[in-house]
């Protein structure tokens, strides 16, 4: 939710670790932290000033920012200064030495049963890996920092048009442009697509780290999953049946109802210290929750065999491409 009630299409991600991040948004239309906090300042759904330098204005008004600024920068406000300084804020934002780091550090009493359980299952059964884990499969990052289409959000649109309307639409670079077109408009399934016009990229979107992700629900790019047993379903169903641009990975999981519940354990050891206390309220919050709704949930398809994937419709051969 931005300026005045005003609601965007995406879910906010964590800021949390975002300086090890490659591209930023979930999109990637930024390669820094400096570009990325440039844009929801000039978003009309997000802070919805009408400039960077209306932005500089309102700063350079206020006597403690004027002072600041000259103190770290040596002169008033600037359009550059401003997003350096809240950049720079940003790079603080680290946020390591869960359990689950003292556990694989050594300490085989820092996370209990379930979450052993649980990682195991992350590393094999449940396939999380795939996915959350770097290219050397180390467990610093929980990403592999790559853009997937895991099939949220698509079946509600038709894919194709909209793909098509953005190219003729939207000028491929106008990062402005695909900016406002991500948070306000249906364009924002469209995901990376809308950054590179690769066909590949259609509704794919950035892995996020799974640190801290028991205390930064909802969960994917649209907010679409209250729970982590809700993003578990969603997964352990294969979901995105009908999904041309699928990727290959997603699959029918045939996890247990115990098996989901021990790879939310080892979720939340990835808790930093510093969110223990939230924590331990969040996840109460969502058990209680998850036992009472679960909309993702379907065993039947769970414990089917893969569906076959439907041939993905061709843009470039499309007689109303531009």
């Amino acid at each position: 939710m931005g300026i005045q009630g005003r609601v965007g299409q995406r879910n906010a991600p964590t800021v949390l670790n975002a300086l090890y991040n490659k591209k930023q948004f979930w999109d990637g239309r930024s390669e820094t932290l400096e570009d990325q906090a440039a844009m929801p300042i000039t978003n009309p759904s997000e802070i919805g000033q009408a400039s960077l330098d209306t932005a500089v204005a309102t700063l350079r008004a206020i006597a403690e920012y004027k002072e600041e600024f000259q103190h770290v920068f040596g002169q008033d406000p600037t359009r550059l200064t401003l997003v350096r300084a809240i950049a720079a804020y940003e790079r603080t934002l680290v946020s390591f030495d869960s359990p689950f780091d003292h556990f694989i550090a050594g300490d085989p009493n820092a996370i209990d049963d379930a979450a052993k359980r649980g990682w195991v299952l992350f590393n094999t059964k449940a396939k999380c890996n795939r996915c959350h884990a770097s290219v050397n499969h180390d467990v610093v990052y929980f990403t592999d920092f790559e853009f997937h289409n895991i099939g949220i959000g698509i079946l509600r649109h038709h894919v194709t048009p909209l793909a098509l309307k953005a190219m003729q639409e939207i000028k491929k670079g106008d990062l402005p442009a695909i900016d406002r077109a991500a948070i306000q408009s249906d364009f924002s399934v469209l995901g990376r697509f809308l950054v590179t016009r690769q066909e590949a990229d259609i509704a794919s979107f950035k892995t996020p780290t799974l640190r801290n992700v028991l205390v930064t629900a909802p969960y994917f790019h649209d907010g679409s999953m209250q729970t982590l047993w809700d993003a578990v379903d969603h997964y352990n169903k294969g979901d995105g049946l009908k999904d041309p641009w699928l990727d290959d990975d997603i699959e029918p999981l045939a996890l247990t109802e115990d098996e989901i519940d021990d790879l939310v354990a080892f979720m939340a050891s990835l808790t930093s210290p510093e969110y223990k206390e939230i924590g331990i309220k969040e996840f109460a919050r969502q058990r209680a929750l998850a036992r009472t709704s679960r909309p993702q949930r379907d065993t039947a398809r769970a414990f089917g065999p893969k569906p076959e994937k439907p041939k993905a419709p061709s843009l470039t051969n499309d007689s109303s491409h531009p």
